[in-house]
């Protein structure tokens, strides 16, 4: 089993930037993709961002293309969402995803989830 907690949300001002975290324990070595998604109220959850390695690979939603970028720190099995920019369009919970084999950018596509984070931007 793998345990994913993330960290880093809360409010902030369009315009201004924030980094989520997520943090993974159990057995994450087998991991192979982790991703970012979100979800806002009333709406689906929707893929934000993926990151794979080996080879280090990333993936963007457009609405996240140019604004965010998803890194990870292998040492401390962490991967990270720094999102720049922020609008209230943002504004939903962040969903820390994993699975051990590649896959899409489906909710469905992901064996493992953290608890999310709540990001809130006002405009």
């Amino acid at each position: 089993q793998v345990q994913l907690v993330e960290s880093g949300g809360g409010l902030v001002q369009a315009g201004d930037s924030m980094r989520l975290s997520c943090k993974a324990s159990g057995h994450p070595l087998n991991i192979y993709l982790r991703a970012w998604f979100r979800q806002a109220p009333g709406k689906e959850r929707e893929f934000v961002a993926r990151i794979s390695w080996p080879p280090l690979n990333t993936d963007y939603a457009d609405s996240a293309k140019g604004r965010f970028t998803i890194s990870r720190n292998a040492a401390n099995n962490m991967i990270y969402l720094q999102m720049n920019d922020l609008k209230p369009e943002d504004t939903a919970i962040y969903y820390c995803a994993a699975v051990r084999t590649y896959r899409g950018r489906r909710p469905e596509d992901y064996d493992y989830w953290g608890q999310g984070t709540q990001v809130t931007v006002s405009s």
